[in-house]
C-alpha cells in the first residue's frame, strides 16, 4: 500500500533489533523481523535506520564520492570502459565506467583492491574499509533475519560466505561499490527512455531497462532519490523518496532467490535520472552487496531440512560461479502478477510461524480447487504438529516428498517407519503428508489440532462436489 504523498508504506526496521541474542527472540526482534519480511513480499526492497554515528560515517563517505567522481576526466580512457562482464563478477576493483548506463562505479574488495593509493594524484573515496564493514555487517543481519523467517537453522548460509575477517591471502566475493549516475561532466552514451508514471509525471530512464543483482542481500545509501523498484504487481515505486539521513535501502538478489527455492522474490530495479543533470555532481550512492562465495554451489538443502517444498528447478545444486556467468531472463524466473511471496503472520502467543504460500508461474490456471487447498492447509498443520512432538523428544527429523512418504507408508523399514515409532505415531496414519486422507477426515483432523481453523478457514475451503474439485484439478494441469 502506498503512503498519502504516493511512495509505497515500505517497512522500517531499525539494525539494532536485527542483532539476535542468545535464548528466546525478544519482542522487538519478532517484530522488526516480521516487517522486515512482509515489505519483501510486498515490495521486494525495505529500509533500515542505522545508528546515528553510523549515519554519519555512510554521509561523510557520500560527501568524498562526490569529489572523486567530480575530479574525473569527462572521457575516461579505453581500459576504464566496462560493461557488465559476468565473467569478472569477482575481480572488479578501482574505477571503470559504464557509458551505456551513464554510469561511474569505484569497487572496493578487500584483498584486491590496494588499501593506499597508487597514485598520490588521485585519491580513492574515503572511509572505504570502514563502510564495507558497517554495511556487511548490515547485510549479514538481514540475511539471518530472513534464515529465521524461513524457520533455517541460525546462520544458514555461512559455508557459502566469506571468512569474516578473511584469512591471509583470500579476496572478498563481497563488493562495495560507490556509483555516480549521470554526472553533467562525464560524456555516457546518454541514451534514455521516456516513462510515464500513473500520476502523469514523466520520468527518464536508461535504455537498459530493469536490473536484477545476482547478489544474496544489497544495501542502498544514496545521496538524491532516484531508486525504484518494481512491486508484486508488476509497478515501479520510487523507493528512496522520503529517507532519513539515517536510512537505507536494502533488496534481495537473485542468489537469496536461488538459495532458498524461490520462496524470496529478486528486487527488480532501475535507477531514475532526468532529475540529476540540474546537480554539477550527479547522483552518488554506495552500495554493498553481498555476495556467495565463488568456489562453493547455492543448494536448497537447507529449505528441505526445514521442511520447505522444494520445486524440480532448485532440487540441484549450482556452482555459485556458473550461476554467476548466466543470464537470468526475469519473464522466465517468476511472474511478478501472479507469483505471491512468502507471508510470515504473527500467531496469538507472539511466536513467529512461517506460512509459505506459493502459487505455480501459470497464468492460465485456476485457483486451486477447495479439495486441494484442503489437503495443502492439512499438510502444513500436520508438519507443524510432528516437528512440536519431535522437538520435545530430542528427535531429528527428515521431512519426506510427498512421493516418498507414499512408499514409506507401506515400507516396513523406512524413514518415516523408523521415526513413526520412537515418536509413537498411531499406526495407518500419514506421517507427513495426509494425502489419502478424505476430506472430513482432514476437515476432522484440522478442526482438532488447528485451534480457530473453522472460523477462519470454513468459508475460504468449503467443499465442492467430487466431479467438480477433479474439473478444476484438470483446468489448472
Amino acid at each position: 500500500m502506498a503512503g498519502d504523498d504516493g511512495l509505497p508504506s515500505l517497512g522500517r526496521v531499525k539494525l539494532t533489533d536485527l542483532i539476535p541474542s542468545e535464548g528466546l527472540p525478544s519482542d522487538s526482534y519478532k517484530l522488526s523481523v516480521s516487517t522486515l519480511s512482509q515489505s519483501f513480499a510486498q515490495y521486494s526492497a525495505a529500509v533500515i535506520q542505522f545508528p546515528a554515528a553510523d549515519a554519519a560515517l555512510l554521509r561523510s563517505s557520500l560527501d568524498s564520492a562526490r569529489l572523486y567522481f567530480q575530479q574525473r576526466e569527462a572521457y575516461p580512457s579505453a581500459d576504464m570502459i566496462h560493461t557488465n562482464d559476468s565473467r569478472e563478477w569477482c575481480k572488479t576493483s578501482g574505477y571503470y565506467a559504464d557509458p551505456q548506463l551513464w554510469q561511474e562505479t569505484y569497487d572496493y574488495r578487500p584483498g584486491l583492491t590496494p588499501i593506499e593509493p597508487s597514485n598520490a594524484m588521485e585519491l580513492p573515496p574515503g572511509g572505504l574499509p570502514d563502510i564495507f564493514g558497517l554495511l556487511g555487517k548490515a547485510a549479514r543481519g538481514i540475511l539471518d533475519a530472513m534464515s529465521y523467517c524461513l524457520n533455517l537453522r541460525s546462520s544458514p548460509f555461512t559455508e557459502i560466505l566469506d571468512n569474516v575477517p578473511l584469512r591471509s591471502r583470500e579476496v572478498s566475493s563481497s563488493v562495495l561499490s560507490v556509483c555516480c549516475h549521470a554526472r553533467p561532466s562525464f560524456h555516457g552514451a546518454q541514451h534514455h527512455n521516456l516513462t510515464t508514471q500513473d500520476d502523469g509525471q514523466l520520468m527518464m530512464f536508461h535504455d537498459h531497462g530493469h536490473q536484477v543483482d545476482k547478489s544474496l542481500i544489497s544495501v542502498v545509501k544514496s545521496d538524491k532519490a532516484g531508486l525504484h523498484v518494481r512491486d508484486f504487481h508488476g509497478r515501479w515505486f520510487l523507493v528512496d523518496g522520503d529517507l532519513g539521513p539515517q536510512e537505507a535501502v536494502v533488496y534481495p538478489g537473485l542468489a537469496l532467490y536461488q538459495a532458498t527455492a524461490g520462496y524470496v522474490n529478486p528486487a527488480l530495479h532501475r535507477t531514475e535520472i532526468n532529475n540529476i543533470p540540474g546537480n554539477m555532481y550527479g547522483r552518488c550512492s554506495l552500495v554493498f552487496k553481498l555476495m556467495p562465495k565463488s568456489m562453493t554451489c547455492l543448494s536448497c538443502s537447507e529449505m528441505r531440512a526445514a521442511g520447505h517444498g522444494v520445486e524440480a528447478q532448485f532440487q540441484i545444486p549450482v556452482p555459485v560461479d556458473d550461476f554467476m556467468q548466466r543470464s537470468h531472463p526475469t519473464d522466465q524466473l517468476f511472474n511478478r502478477n501472479t507469483f505471491q511471496s512468502f507471508s510470515f503472520p504473527t500467531a496469538q502467543d507472539g511466536s513467529m510461524k512461517p506460512l509459505m504460500r506459493r502459487r505455480k508461474n501459470n497464468t492460465r490456471c485456476k485457483p486451486l480447487p477447495p479439495s486441494k487447498r484442503l489437503r495443502l492447509e492439512a499438510q502444513r498443520v500436520l508438519k507443524e504438529r510432528v516437528q512440536d512432538i519431535a522437538d520435545k523428544k530430542g528427535i531429528k527429523l527428515r521431512f519426506c516428498n510427498l512421493k516418498e512418504c507414499e512408499n514409506h507408508i507401506h515400507a516396513l523399514d523406512s524413514p518415516c517407519a523408523n521415526i513413526r515409532m520412537e515418536i509413537g505415531w498411531p499406526q495407518g496414519v500419514p506421517f507427513v503428508h495426509p494425502h489419502d486422507l478424505p476430506n472430513k477426515a482432514k476437515i476432522g483432523f484440522l478442526e482438532a489440532y488447528e485451534p480457530g481453523w473453522t472460523a477462519t478457514h470454513d468459508m475460504d475451503l468449503s467443499l465442492t462436489e467430487p466431479g467438480q474439485a477433479s474439473q478444476q484439478s484438470a483446468n489448472c494441469n
